[in-house]
């Protein structure tokens, strides 16, 4: 069985044929150098499969699903809330995320938010490519931007508000509910204080200084997953 994975949004089931589009099957053939009758598997958030090529033909791979490897996964929902930050750091800062078991992504302009546009597609794309790197079968959502007052009051979760104010250094596991986890990271600029004093009043809120130092956006979501999935795994 090869260890390439690639993510298929289509339905799939057993004994099925379909083919891969332009760029996965150009991947598979020109640069992983796969041949008819060899193996791969695809995965959506349904579960996992073994796929058999049946043919290529002007470049495109024609595949037969053999069989199922996994199930869909039932995983704790966590989300990162997040501001908006420079291309390369983002893309860093949501592939480490996706790999670390972030199911959700919801960007927020805050107060003190500098960059306010993203380009979803390319966010997108990370996205699957780390899932299909770190064995992943749910690929995580990308929400579209939204502001702060809109953001808590349309969401039912527990928050995990990374404040370096804090006094509290550990997560109370027992205040934990059913509702999704999210962790909410503010701009380079840091929370206003109407930020944080809303944030501090939402029901569920837990306020947890992650660092004496104060640290960069990206390194900051890594260190708040890390000490989640410590707490709930």
């Amino acid at each position: 069985m090869s260890n390439i994975r690639l993510f298929f949004s289509a339905a799939l089931s057993t004994n099925m044929t379909d083919k891969l589009d332009k760029s996965q099957s150009h991947y598979l053939t020109k640069v992983m150098r796969i041949k008819e009758n060899e193996v791969f598997s695809l995965f959506n958030r349904n579960g996992e499969w073994e796929a058999k090529i049946l043919k290529i033909s002007k470049s495109i791979v024609e595949f037969k699903i053999t069989k199922q490897l996994r199930q869909k996964e039932n995983t704790k929902e966590l989300w990162l809330a997040f501001s908006p930050i420079k291309s390369n750091y983002q893309n860093f800062m949501i592939q480490k995320a996706t790999e670390l078991g972030v199911t959700k992504f919801l960007p927020i302009i805050f107060d003190r938010t500098i960059v306010r546009k993203i380009n979803k597609e390319r966010i997108k794309k990370i996205i699957i490519e780390a899932s299909e790197q770190s064995n992943r079968i749910n690929v995580p959502i990308f929400e579209d931007i939204q502001n702060f007052d809109s953001f808590l009051k349309t969401n039912s979760m527990d928050l995990i508000f990374t404040d370096l104010n804090s006094t509290n250094k550990k997560i109370d596991k027992s205040k934990l509910t059913d509702k999704p986890i999210c962790i909410i990271i503010g701009p380079e600029g840091d929370f206003s204080e109407d930020e944080r004093r809303e944030i501090l009043t939402f029901k569920g809120a837990q306020p947890i200084k992650i660092n004496e130092n104060i640290l960069r956006s990206e390194t900051a979501v890594i260190s708040a997953i890390s000490i989640i999935n410590y707490v709930i795994n």
